[in-house]
């Protein structure tokens, strides 16, 4: 087993300290840095640093950045959801690392989704129903994985299937 322990720190967003949403860091007691290329190709992170190592990705509806000694997790609800992202994360490394001689490790990040891809497939209406100003700054949301494509309610079914397609292909739909 690769990662045996860590500490979480919870805590609000310094910029925004009136957010619902709580912040994760877990600090790593063993560096993990080694499995990182192969926690990469299992979970497709689409941005690998190479120096220092770290992985992002998506996950469970969250961003997360995985560095040798910490993880990190934000737009959580509460702690309770922390605590369960950072164990499955943990059996997933350990997972990654465990079989690594069946797993072919990747050091670049999968393409990302282009912003005038996705905005070609909405409304473009700026009707404001998903919560963002202008149909430009919902593209934007949905292609760093902020957003979900149901976040958007006129689009029609057509393009709403074209969208998931084209966003399927960058491990953002979940």
């Amino acid at each position: 087993m690769l990662l045996e322990s860590y500490r979480l720190e919870i805590f609000n967003s310094a910029c925004n300290p009136g957010a619902m949403a709580v912040h994760c860091h877990a600090h790593l007691d063993q560096d993990v840095g080694p499995a990182l290329p192969y926690l990469n190709t299992v979970l497709g992170g689409f941005e690998y640093i190479q120096e220092p190592p770290s992985v992002t990705f998506k996950a469970h509806g969250k961003l997360i950045t995985v560095h040798g000694r910490k993880i990190a997790v934000n737009a959580l609800k509460d702690e309770a959801e922390a605590q369960k992202i950072v164990a499955w994360l943990k059996r997933e490394i350990n997972d990654a690392w465990q079989n690594r001689d069946r797993i072919v490790p990747s050091f670049k990040g999968t393409p990302r989704p282009q912003l005038i891809e996705i905005l070609k497939l909405l409304p473009k209406t700026n009707c404001r129903q998903c919560g963002e100003p202008t149909c430009m700054v919902f593209a934007a949301r949905l292609a760093e994985g902020a957003k979900g494509i149901d976040g958007c309610p006129p689009l029609e079914k057509v393009p709403r299937q074209e969208l998931a397609a084209y966003m399927g292909r960058f491990h953002l739909t979940d």
